[in-house]
């Protein structure tokens, strides 16, 4: 090759290497010059209550987050400091807690106007584990807590996960239930509904299943595993380690309780009385990912509000998904909303007036679309996993169908549209994955760039490598 040659191949390389650089620059500036909740937060974990970081909106506003990024210093990378935050209507920080690990589900206690029950994890060092555990306790058998103790036990230590009740005005606290399960990860209840005044239905993620336990005794009274029903060698993840990831339980009007085993890609409807899956009802099939994709936290949505329908997170298909159940026992799609900057949402709520808050994860936002599609609410957030609107009833329970609402479905810009084919072209867990370490500003532009760049320098040293070798 020329000398010519080479130094107008040289300059191709310089040229992509600019082009790198200026588009995570430009994103990284554009990131910082956003209000986002966590630059409200100072170094020693105060927020400041007077600012008005929020929009207004119309009720309470609570979020629940799995671990802003990039915090190390207040527990083990690259993801750290989980809150619990609450917005008051007017914008303004009502409450702020962000003592433990991880915070998940949160739902609000009948009867009051500002207090809620949550769910969290808190990771626990081995001085601070059982030193015996009890299956019984559990509510298994000793041949199922060994085949499950042997693989999460070599994490050397275990998770304390426990439901909390918080008056959001007061700050008062109330321990309601917990315990602790060996291991980290996969060991971690992301759900629990309330059955009753004293007992609780839990997303056991651990054990692959779903428990009763009656909180003033700490027994489990019932308990279904799904192993009974699912062939453990031909569905879900690796057997035991992650078979399932059971993420969401809620329970419903005629008593069934519905289900999000999230690594079989469908919903399930559990029948208590006879610890069985009612199949006619199941949502979605494994690795049919065109109806659903690693789900997370689906709501029911009852024939009194224009269901039954369910909506649903559709998690590494970055989209928000309604299915409506049709007169011939089939579910049909009748709602979607996404956009380009859509990335593993985990919540989506149904509000009376036919608006929808969404969680989206990866998004590092919550925000809230009308009737139309439009965004009319929204706040930078962290990593969130839950959004609850006080004084709109649980979740989705009081919000109508889409098809009862007339809730329009949306599918983004022209723009929206190139950067979701991207996604579409990309697997959907790695680039998640990727998504998940990397900093809160690195959006799938930046880190396209980025990867852009290392791809540059690779390709320019092997080729000035090879030109000195000849």
């Amino acid at each position: 090759m020329s000398r010519r040659s080479r130094r107008r191949l040289r300059i191709v390389f310089v040229s992509l290497l600019v082009v790198s650089v200026v588009a995570v620059g430009y994103g990284f500036a554009q990131s910082s010059s956003e209000t986002t909740f966590e630059s409200h937060l100072t170094g020693d974990g105060d927020v400041d209550k007077d600012a008005r970081i929020a929009p207004e909106a119309d009720g309470i506003t609570v979020v629940a987050t799995d671990s802003n990024s990039w915090r190390g210093e207040r527990s083990e990378g690259p993801r750290a400091l989980a809150e619990l935050v609450a917005f008051d209507s007017d914008g303004r920080v009502l409450y702020y807690n962000d003592s433990h690990t991880r915070y998940w589900d949160v739902d609000p206690v009948e009867g009051t106007q500002t207090t809620v029950e949550y769910s969290y994890a808190d990771h626990l060092e081995p001085e601070g584990c059982p030193t015996t555990w009890n299956p019984r306790e559990y509510g298994v058998d000793q041949e199922t807590w060994d085949t499950y103790y042997d693989v999460h036990s070599q994490t050397g230590a275990c998770t304390f996960n426990g439901v909390e009740r918080v008056n959001l005005s007061t700050g008062d606290v109330e321990q309601v239930w917990g315990h602790a399960t060996p291991g980290k990860e996969a060991t971690r209840y992301h759900d629990v509904d309330r059955l009753n005044e004293t007992h609780l239905v839990v997303a056991d993620i651990y054990f692959d299943g779903v428990f009763v336990v009656n909180t003033e005794s700490d027994e489990v009274e019932w308990r279904w595993n799904a192993s009974e029903s699912f062939p453990t060698d031909e569905t879900g993840d690796e057997f035991p380690k992650d078979w399932s990831h059971i993420n969401d339980v809620e329970v419903l009007d005629d008593g069934r309780i519905m289900v999000s085993p999230r690594n079989m890609d469908r919903v399930i409807f559990l029948v208590p009385q006879s610890k069985t899956v009612d199949s006619e009802w199941t949502l979605g099939e494994e690795d049919d990912y065109d109806v659903l994709y690693e789900q997370h936290n689906p709501d029911f949505i009852n024939e009194s509000n224009g269901g039954p329908a369910v909506i649903v997170a559709d998690s590494e298909n970055n989209r928000v998904l309604e299915y409506q159940r049709t007169d011939g026992g089939e579910w049909e799609q009748t709602w979607l909303w996404r956009d380009g900057r859509m990335q593993w949402p985990r919540d989506a709520d149904r509000l009376p007036n036919g608006h929808t808050l969404i969680a989206d994860s990866n998004g590092n936002r919550v925000f809230e679309v009308d009737e139309n599609g439009t965004v009319v609410w929204d706040l930078n957030i962290a990593f969130p996993y839950e959004a609850e609107r006080l004084g709109t009833g649980d979740e989705s329970t009081n919000g109508p169908s889409a098809q009862s609402g007339n809730v329009a479905s949306r599918t983004g810009t022209i723009g929206d549209r190139f950067w979701i084919s991207v996604k579409n072209f990309l697997p959907g867990r790695y680039l998640n994955g990727l998504m998940y370490i990397t900093p809160v500003w690195m959006g799938l532009p930046e880190l396209i760039a980025i990867l852009l760049g290392v791809l540059t320098l690779v390709t320019w040293g092997g080729v000035e490598a090879r030109w000195r070798l000849r």
